[in-house]
């Protein structure tokens, strides 16, 4: 009998980029298509995307791509998977719309792309494989998991999701269902991690409606709250608020406001007539009377909350007294980022609530008596922990350990890792090759791991060029050499401009010990890098990107 593979191209071992592979003989289904968030040395990158190369090889047995919800770390991708994998997409609404969003957005993503929408509860089949969605709580509406009936034994899949027992859209955790399902027998269950170092449980959406309702209700003057663009149900949480408190509420930010306007027009948002209103309707009104709701949660240079902080907003500038409220975490590496934000709201006479202040955020994963209790409910036989880092992966796999799950049965994975499993056994089985895919502007997958080496390169210790004219008939250097730098010294300083003079000297030295050699271009540039390489170094004790350049005479 064929095995069943499991291998996950993104979301273990990092916060982001989730992907999971399903396949069975000719049938492979993937869970998921997300970005992630380009850490701190990755510089000039926008997003990290999965490595597809496994899954373009085998484009003629993937049947299709089903969705747990729609934040970017799950759905992010999708504008750069589909341009190279013609393959339908399966979510429910919510999901569809913002996925329908971000297509438009891109460039480069097909317009055609066949997109499915199902509803929380639905089954349908790809290939060998029949999918259940169930519903989950999670930050964003419209989340779901999956139980996966397999040819070897059914895998639940929970998506990101809490256990909310107030969710602001009333829909909690199907907890019966899965209970259900536990007891029919599971063979597989992939389990939410990115919160498993928590103890106990996490608090409810609810406890952030609290806190907005009183800001909102207490502020002297305008509120204004940034969040993430998908969060609607937080969106939803300030309308709600801004209304019983006789304020009107504008949407700032190319982003929140297409997926504002998307969910309203699919039910997902609703508004009380005249509540919502162009940033312009708003000079016209005490500021008492506004919410304006806008981007810049992760601290991001071109969003609204951040344009706002650096003064260089065209329609919004800070007044004394008004409320920022920055309802979310920061992701890991945009700290630096939010925090600067923060500090320039707070010199502009701003009252700044965020995480560490006030309970303006509350995240939307399971922490671990939640864990605990979808494991004692799925009863699974084997266990892979999913979504997080190794950390996560790791705290995730000892809590099912301590309800007395043995250690064979349970797999901590890495992305790419392949594990094979049938009725009775579960066991590792190599691993494909995997790559950090970066999107750079509009180029996806050219900027390597040398691009960046002299990103960083350049980034710490600046840039030096010597400009060389060699006459290639004579093969000799035609006059003096020219160095220049930029971020390196401060050419208008003396100290800096003797460097750059001694080091034309030592440029020129070590190419005039040659004159009894015809000089060619590429010996000079080498010739010229490793001397001036040397003498900075001993001048400075620093290495600077050297860029030699030789003209024609």
């Amino acid at each position: 009998m064929s095995k069943l593979k499991l291998i996950p191209i993104g979301g273990l071992g990092e916060i982001g980029r989730n992907m999971m592979v399903l396949e069975y003989d000719e049938d492979i289904i993937v869970i998921d298509a997300g970005i992630m968030f380009p850490e701190e040395d990755m510089l000039g990158i926008d997003l990290v995307i999965p490595d597809i190369s496994y899954l373009l090889k085998n484009r003629e047995r993937v049947r299709g791509i089903i969705i747990t919800h729609g934040h970017e770390d799950h759905v992010g991708a999708l504008p750069y998977v589909l341009t190279q994998l013609n393959v339908p997409v399966y979510s429910t609404g919510l999901a569809q719309g913002i996925i329908s969003v971000k297509l438009k957005e891109s460039r480069t993503a097909p317009h055609n792309a066949k997109l499915i929408r199902f509803e929380a509860g639905d089954t349908f089949k790809l290939g060998k494989f029949v999918i259940e969605s169930f519903p989950v709580c999670h930050s964003i509406p419209d989340a779901v998991g999956f139980i996966i009936q397999t040819p070897v034994g059914k895998i639940v899949h929970t998506g990101d999701f809490k256990i909310d027992y107030t969710p602001v859209d009333g829909k909690p955790t199907n907890l019966n269902r899965l209970a259900q399902v536990g007891g029919e027998g599971v063979l597989l269950l992939l389990s939410d991690s990115t919160y498993a170092e928590a103890p106990g449980y996490t608090a409810s959406e609810k406890v952030v409606g609290d806190t907005l309702e009183q800001t909102i209700a207490n502020a002297t003057g305008r509120v204004i709250i940034t969040t993430f663009a998908s969060l609607v149900s937080r969106m939803q949480q300030v309308i709600d608020a801004a209304s019983r408190h006789n304020r009107r509420v504008s949407i700032v930010g190319r982003s929140m406001v297409d997926i504002a306007r998307m969910a309203l027009k699919m039910g997902y948002l609703r508004a009380p007539d005249g509540i919502l209103g162009q940033i312009e309707e708003m000079r016209n009104l005490p500021p008492e009377k506004v919410v304006i709701l806008t981007t810049g949660s992760q601290g991001e240079p071109t969003s609204g909350l951040v344009r706002i902080a650096n003064k260089d907003h065209r329609q919004i500038s800070i007044i004394p007294g008004d409320a920022v409220i920055i309802s979310a975490s920061p992701i890991p590496g945009n700290e630096s980022l939010v925090n600067r934000t923060i500090d320039s709201l707070l010199k502009q006479g701003a009252k700044v609530y965020y995480d560490k202040v006030a309970p303006v955020h509350v995240h939307g994963h399971a922490s671990q008596e939640e864990l605990k209790l979808i494991l004692n409910l799925v009863r699974p036989r084997f266990f892979v922990p999913v979504h997080g880092e190794y950390r996560h992966l790791s705290q995730h796999a000892q809590l099912a350990q301590s309800l007395g799950m043995t250690k064979e049965n349970i797999f901590v994975l890495e992305d790419g890792d392949i594990l094979e499993l049938n009725r009775d056994k579960a066991s590792l089985d190599g691993k494909i090759t995997l790559n950090d895919v970066y999107v750079d502007g509009l180029s996806v997958g050219e900027i390597g791991g040398v691009v960046l080496q002299n990103r960083r390169m350049l980034s710490h210790d600046g840039v030096v060029v010597v400009i060389m004219t060699i006459n290639h008939q004579a093969g000799r250097i035609v006059g003096q050499p020219e160095v220049v730098s930029s971020g390196f010294v401060n050419n208008e300083e003396a100290k800096g401009e003797e460097i750059m003079e001694q080091a034309r000297q030592v440029v020129a030295e070590s190419l005039n010990r040659n004159q009894m050699a015809r000089i060619e271009g590429e010996w000079a540039s080498n010739k010229a890098k490793e001397a001036l390489s040397r003498f900075l170094y001993e001048k400075t004790g620093r290495h600077p990107v050297i860029l030699p350049v030789v003209l024609d005479a």
